[in-house]
């Protein structure tokens, strides 16, 4: 690969991956208010790892954080800043790289077929749950008292268990229409 072939695959490296951190962005305004918001950030996070593969789709995630750690608005309800990230709903944020790291590995591990990936978004979401839901347990409790896991469980995680398997089924089907258009593009 000559020099200029190199520079050209970094800038669409680049592009892309701020395109994906802006399309999470832009997911994550799409928002009903619960205890922990009903968003589209779930299937903008298994769309970029699913189209982008697993190390440009985490960096999308990661730079999605970031943009809302350092103040702008891009988390649900058009908030931003380090202090969403330690709200008792922060870790389901944080989780979402997390879940892109699981589902890197599992590509690393498994390849990109599509039931691979599919594996691999239930598990980044069982992964993202589960690191969200502690979070939330650990600040709530220290916020506002003691409070049982079920019922944890009952606000941050049920309701959105067929919601967000229905975002992976979406990010699938999706993603493998936009993998075939960009592949054409680079």
């Amino acid at each position: 690969m000559s020099t200029a072939e190199a520079v050209k695959n970094k800038t669409y490296d680049i592009a892309f991956i701020a395109l994906f951190a802006v399309l999470i962005a832009i997911c994550s305004w799409i928002s009903i208010p619960m205890a922990v918001p009903f968003t589209m950030q779930t299937f903008a996070v298994f769309l970029s790892v699913g189209v982008l593969g697993g190390r440009r789709g985490t960096l999308a995630v990661l730079v999605y954080i970031l943009m809302g750690a350092v103040g702008l608005p891009v988390f649900a309800g058009f908030s931003g800043g380090i202090g969403i990230l330690a709200t008792s709903t922060g870790g389901y944020i944080i989780g979402f790289l997390f879940s892109a790291l699981v589902m890197w590995g599992l590509e690393i591990l498994l390849g990109r077929k599509t039931w691979a990936l599919a594996l691999a978004m239930v598990l980044g979401l069982i992964v993202c749950y589960a690191f969200g839901t502690a979070w939330f347990l650990l600040v709530y409790t220290r916020n506002s008292g003691a409070v049982g896991l079920g019922t944890v469980l009952g606000w941050c995680v049920f309701p959105f268990i067929i919601p967000d398997l229905v975002k992976i089924a979406m990010a699938l089907a999706l993603g493998r229409r936009m993998s075939a258009v960009m592949n054409r593009i680079r």
